[in-house]
């Protein structure tokens, strides 16, 4: 049977050949005929680009995006993603299984989680393991200033996945929608026609009112805007599952870290369980790019193989940014050198052996840093855990009262990272305030009780730091002479001093 899409062609042929014909019998003089022509093959060149005459293009050009060879066993870490996708995929593989318990097919599943945590590659994943035909899509490809454009994109969509489906002979096809906040966003009632239009559309092919129930269809999505989402999307029958896609705790970074040291030459000293350690709160992606810069260093010197150094330095470079090569002073070294080991001598004081290095080197926008690593993954905290935080943020600021009288606009970070902390105890119940709604405290009460919390831990950082004065001077030779300073030489100089 012939395409519909096909007649329509042969109409538009004809029609436009009648058109010229008769243009031609009226003497309307050709060269305004050709140039006629002309502007409208230019217009309809144009329109078919952006979707406006042919709306199937962006389906097919999705539909062409085949994944590439993945398994589950090849995603590291996210074990309990990993089970509840792998559960809700089975209702398309074992279908005479489902059919018998009369359980009813899933029509969604929607991964949330922060950026780079594996979503994309989950979603790759599942098309391998229930041999369905893949269609890959962007949110952003069917939002369109015409109305019924971003509709039409949709029906393509759903078209695409089941012919491709018959065309490789499968039974089921997966959809994965990355970044579905782009259409399926709150509808407020207000003139955004095109976009409630395309999310209308959205739902009607999801419910499978239009659909061909001969090819099973299963919808993936992924965001990390989950709370954008319309209710509609979200209730049961249309996205059945929510799965949460989290950053990778300490094994799982581990193991992340061994599955993208496979193809590089790693020396015998080169320990991924201390890296693993180090990058607490990072995610694949950017474990997967430590490996890559590790890579990359070991290239720069000439070295067969990747060592500690360049696990550390790739660390650095992912978490600060690029080295710069920025001339400053020795003051403002000085003063960099004192700002930062204050962050490192409170946090050894408080949190012993949490220092990883402390470095002058310039990155990104910081003229020093101090690197710390937890010594236990950590997402439950405690007030005398958050008090901790705040003084390692103000160490610097007031290491640098006590040995220059007074504070540099290098602090301004800190600052910023103690009073969101204040704010997250304000708002957890942890302060005089009490229990309370955010919202029905005053501008003039956040501000006092922020400065009440901030000047008492001031305090506090003054006189743990007043006891190190002859430790700093001792790191402080050490610091300014090789830029960097290790966590067990900091360790060693603390114990000399007690």
């Amino acid at each position: 049977m012939r395409k519909l899409n096909d007649y329509g062609k042969e109409i538009g042929i004809g029609a436009a050949i009648v058109v010229l014909v008769f243009l031609l019998y009226v003497g309307l003089p050709p060269a305004i005929i050709v140039m006629g022509l002309l502007m409208f093959g230019a217009i309809f060149l144009f329109t078919r680009g952006r979707g406006g005459l042919a709306m199937g293009t962006a389906g097919k050009r999705a539909a062409t995006r085949k994944p590439e060879f993945l398994t589950f066993e090849d995603i590291g870490g996210q074990e309990q993603p990993k089970r509840e996708l792998t559960e809700a995929l089975d209702f398309l593989v074992y279908r005479d299984k489902i059919e018998k318990l009369g359980i009813r097919p899933l029509k969604g599943i929607l991964l949330t989680g922060p950026p780079g945590t594996g979503k994309t590659l989950l979603a790759k994943a599942a098309a391998q393991y229930t041999n369905s035909a893949f269609v890959a899509a962007s949110g952003s490809e069917f939002v369109e200033m015409y109305v019924g454009v971003g509709a039409g994109r949709i029906r393509d969509l759903f078209k695409e996945a089941r012919q491709q489906a018959t065309k490789l002979k499968r039974d089921n096809a997966i959809i994965f929608i990355d970044e579905i906040d782009g259409i399926g966003g709150k509808r407020d009632g207000g003139q955004h026609r095109e976009y409630d239009q395309t999310l209308n559309q959205l739902l009607t092919e999801m419910d499978g009112v239009q659909g061909d129930e001969s090819v099973r269809i299963l919808l993936i999505a992924a965001t990390n805007r989950k709370e954008l989402l319309d209710p509609a999307l979200l209730r049961p029958g249309r996205f059945d599952r929510h799965i949460q896609v989290d950053l990778p705790d300490k094994s799982a970074r581990e193991h992340i870290l061994k599955l993208h040291a496979r193809n590089k030459p790693l020396s015998e000293e080169a320990s991924l369980a201390k890296v693993a350690e180090e990058t607490f709160g990072f995610s694949g992606a950017q474990l997967e790019s430590v490996m890559n810069e590790a890579a990359i260093y070991a290239m720069r010197e000439k070295s067969e193989t990747l060592n500690n150094v360049h696990l550390s330095q790739a660390i650095d470079k992912v978490m600060m940014g690029e080295r710069m090569d920025r001339e400053t002073t020795r003051e403002e070294r000085e003063r960099v050198a004192i700002h930062e080991l204050g962050h490192a001598i409170v946090a050894e004081s408080v949190r012993p052996e949490s220092v990883a290095q402390v470095s002058l080197t310039p990155r990104g926008q910081a003229l020093g840093y101090v690197r710390h690593h937890p010594r236990q993954d950590s997402y439950l905290y405690s007030l005398d855990v958050l008090e901790q935080q705040i003084m390692i943020a103000l160490g610097g600021a007031v290491a640098e009262e006590i040995f220059y009288g007074g504070r540099s606009t290098g602090s301004r970070g800190d600052f910023d990272q103690a009073t969101s902390i204040v704010r997250t105890m304000i708002e957890s119940g942890m302060s005089d305030l009490g229990i309370v709604h955010p919202e029905a405290i005053t501008q003039e009460q956040w501000s006092g009780e922020n400065a009440k919390i901030l000047d008492g831990l001031t305090i506090r950082t003054r006189e743990l730091l007043g006891k190190h004065k002859p430790t700093f001077e001792r790191l402080l030779s050490i610091l300014i002479r090789e830029e960097t300073l290790s966590g067990e030489q900091l360790r060693d100089q603390i114990q000399q001093a007690a």
